[in-house]
């Protein structure tokens, strides 16, 4: 495991990697990472998710047309599918909101920092064709896939990430 000293150091480590060692992941590190992501919170505790883990090189090598010709995603040892049953999910936050895909976008989180974590890499995919991928990956009528990742071990640095300044997207009390 990489000696990742503070919580901000790890979020500015994670970069979108769009190139991959073919090296294997070990069960101790992708087990850590699966628990990550279960330990994320959902609105009322609902979990309305579940990760497809995908080894097989048929599998991988058949979603890459249907995720925009991203063949990067195949050169990883796995590939992670996040699904969602919206009806499983909190209907109404705020009074009008699914919680679906705040869930996801809270537990894939983890999944992708953990990652980071333990010296692996990923790149969140959401191009892709929902419907082709569920196909692919069987999944039933009221189920929907959310977000891909491959995951391994980086074959490239990243791109550099800008982002706005503090001062550009936080306010004080009000808008």
């Amino acid at each position: 495991m990489e000696n990742i000293k503070d919580f901000l150091s790890l979020v500015e480590k994670r970069k979108s990697i769009r190139s991959y060692e073919s090296t294997a992941i070990k069960k101790e590190k992708l087990d850590y990472i699966l628990e990550a992501f279960r330990l994320a919170p959902s609105a009322k505790n609902l979990q309305p998710w579940k990760l497809i883990v995908i080894t097989d090189k048929a599998v991988m090598n058949a979603l890459v047309p249907v995720c925009r010709n991203q063949a990067f995603i195949a050169e990883a040892p796995v590939i992670i599918a996040i699904c969602v049953n919206d009806k499983e999910a909190y209907a109404t936050m705020g009074g009008y909101l699914s919680s679906a895909s705040i869930d996801v976008g809270i537990s894939f989180e983890h999944l992708i920092l953990a990652a980071t974590e333990q010296g692996l890499a990923s790149c969140w995919i959401g191009a892709f064709d929902e419907k082709a991928v569920g196909e692919i990956l069987g999944l039933p009528e009221n189920v929907r896939v959310a977000a891909l990742t491959p995951l391994g071990y980086s074959n490239d640095l990243g791109r550099e990430r800008r982002r706005k300044s503090v001062e550009d997207i936080v306010s004080y009390n009000k808008y």
